[in-house]
């Protein structure tokens, strides 16, 4: 019996019918509330919304993912050899590629 409650689908289900009770009962309880012209909109601190993305296109994403997978690939390839002068070249390298990918 516990193998069925566990498997994914039933317990999907299970906390589906969960999730629906504890919203209606939510809905029961909460306060109404008087309808006004600002309850809707997103709080913005006092400040219009920008109206330029912050992020134009995808290479500042692909900059920090590309750093990321360097710094975390690298330190997990230097982790997993035995301490020596070559770890350290090997450390220099990757050192050298994330000043360059910074700057760059």
């Amino acid at each position: 019996m516990r193998e069925i409650l566990l498997s994914p689908p039933v317990a999907f289900v299970i906390y589906a019918l969960l999730a629906g009770i504890l919203m209606r009962f939510g809905r029961r309880i909460a306060a109404t509330g008087e309808d006004a012209r600002f309850k809707r909109t997103v709080y913005a601190s006092g400040e219009p919304a920008p109206t330029a993305p912050a992020a134009p296109g995808y290479r500042p994403f692909f900059v920090v993912a590309l750093f990321f997978a360097i710094l975390h690939l690298g330190v997990l390839v230097a982790a997993s050899g035995a301490l020596s002068p070559l770890v350290g070249v090997y450390l220099a390298g990757l050192i050298i590629a994330l000043i360059v990918l910074i700057l760059g």
